[in-house]
Parts: structure tokens; sequence; C-alpha cells
């Protein structure tokens, strides 16, 4: 038998192992949250050392819980994570972490519906922000990208003036660098697009990144949303419509709008740059149609304010 490896406690050189290892903040808060979680539960129970034996009883306990797969699944792979990234930093044996690593997540059963808004519920929501103010419209700007482009809130955050550009005589984002570094290129809708512009004339910006913080005085004060804030704005107008929603629920209703009026399959795939469309253009031979864009089969209308 191998020599018995510690758990590990919370200290700031482990969750940095952990906090380097990943790109966006989010996956970092989650990981670093379910460390925590686990070193908590080392200690209360004592458990013998940090093994494959104790990870699999502590994946009997996060069942026992009634969470859903997911939930349990993110905490494993952050657990698996940590044995990794400790084991190339001498803390653990390779060994030790490659057992651990092989300890298996918990299988999803069914498929989760989620949620969506209808074509009268998203016109609600885009102009349920003030078209008068400052943050009105950048807020307006905000939900038309996640509506009309389908973008990741991290995605929508990231977004620079210069990533919006004329293509094939279109209005698009172009090489967006989305989750786990996959690149596309977004047709947005004619309407994102003025939503947008009416945000730009009326803050004076044309370069940097296209969402900025705004104070209750009207002006700029920062570079870029964050994800986070991004994640209230959305749950904070969805509150003023009557509807608990997050920034993927307004994703989700850009496919599924676009699927009801009937976008190519295949082309909101693209647009939506979910990782099994390598295959979906291998085996199809699918390409990006910029003249025939998912965002064109929305069905939504709403005016832009005049500035001034």
């Amino acid at each position: 038998m191998g020599a018995v490896v510690p758990a590990p406690v919370v200290m700031p050189d482990i969750l940095a192992l952990i906090g380097n290892s990943v790109l966006s903040e989010h996956s970092k808060r989650i990981y670093e949250a379910a460390i925590l979680e686990f070193v908590t539960w080392c200690r209360s129970t004592a458990v013998s050392g940090f093994s494959k034996a104790s990870l699999q009883e502590y994946r009997s306990v996060l069942v026992g819980r009634r969470l859903a797969p997911s939930s349990i699944n993110v905490r494993l792979c952050a657990i698996r994570k940590l044995a990794a990234e400790m084991a190339d930093n001498g803390m653990v044996p390779r060994d030790v972490a490659a057992s651990i690593g092989k300890v298996k997540g918990v299988e999803r059963s069914g498929i989760r519906s989620g949620k969506w808004l209808s074509v009268t519920e998203a016109e609600a929501l885009l102009n349920a922000p003030s078209c008068s103010s400052l943050r009105g419209k950048r807020d307006r700007a905000l939900l038309g990208m996640l509506i009309g482009a389908g973008l990741r809130r991290a995605e929508a955050a990231s977004l620079v003036f210069t990533d919006i550009q004329e293509r094939d005589g279109r209005w698009v984002i172009a090489d967006l660098v989305g989750k786990r570094g996959h690149i596309r290129t977004v047709p947005i809708a004619s309407w994102t697009k003025a939503l947008v512009d009416d945000w730009r004339q009326a803050v004076g910006l044309a370069e940097g990144h296209v969402f900025r913080p705004v104070d209750k005085s009207g002006c700029v004060t920062g570079e870029a949303l964050t994800p986070q804030t991004i994640f209230h704005i959305v749950r904070g107008y969805g509150a003023q419509i009557g509807h608990d929603i997050a920034p993927h629920d307004l994703r989700r209703t850009f496919a599924r709008l676009a699927y009801k009026g009937r976008a190519g399959l295949e082309q909101i795939q693209l647009a939506l740059g979910h990782v099994s469309l390598t295959t979906t253009e291998r085996y199809l031979g699918v390409r990006l149609d910029l003249q025939d864009g998912a965002c064109d089969h929305l069905g939504i209308r709403t005016a832009v304010s005049s500035n001034g």
C-alpha cells in the first residue's frame, strides 16, 4: 500500500491551484466553493486521507442529500481537478491523483426542459428598461444581445465594439471566443444592432467593451460589466415582467424562438457554439449561412428610441 495522503486543508495556495487552472471567473468561484465544502466535510468526518475511497464516500453523501446530478458532478469535477493540480505540483503522488480521477460522476436520466420566453414575453423584457436613461439604453442593448444572439453572459461581458462587424452584407459578432476556447461567428438581428447603436451613440463610445457599468447619475464608472452583474440585471428585469429567469434562459429563448421560426437546427447549433458542432459539420457538411442566420427567425420587433 502507498503512503496515506492527508486530506487537503483550506490554504491560499491550495485554492490558487484551482483558480489559476481555469479561465472563467464563474468556474473559479464554483470550484473554490466545492473544494471548501469538501474540506469541511473531511474535517467533520475525520476521513483517513485524500484518496479514491474518501471521494467515493463523499459522492455517496452527496447522493444521500438528493442533490441534482449536475450539482454532484461539478463538485466531483472540482475535487478531481484539485487532485490533478496537486500531483502536478508535487503535493500528492501521481498514482493517488490518478485513482481519485477515476471516481465517476452520477448519471443523469431524462432531459431538463429549462425555461424560455415567448415572443410576447421577450418583447416585454426588451421594453422593460427605460428608453430615456443611459443605464436603460445599455440594458436594452444587453438584453437584445442575450436574446437576439444567444450569447452566454461571460461572452456578453467580454464583447468589444470591434467584434461587431459587417460580413456578407449583414452584421455579425465575428470570431467570438466562447466556452473552452471554441471560436464562432454569430449573425445578429437588425433590431439587436439598432439597440447596441442606440447605447453606443448615447454613451459616446466606439471601442473597448460594449457593456460598461453605469452609476445612478448616468456616468460610466468602469471598463466592463462582470458576468455576475449581468446575471443580476437579467434577474431584475425578469422580476419586473413576472418571470424568474437567468441569462441562460435568454440563450435558451433564442434557440427556442429561432427553432419555432423554422430556422435550420444546424444554424442554431452553429450560432450557439455547442461542442457537438464539429461532429455535425463533419457528418452533414453544415456551414454557417450568414444570409439566413438563426436570429432572423425570432419574430421579435422592437423600436429604438431616438437620441436627444
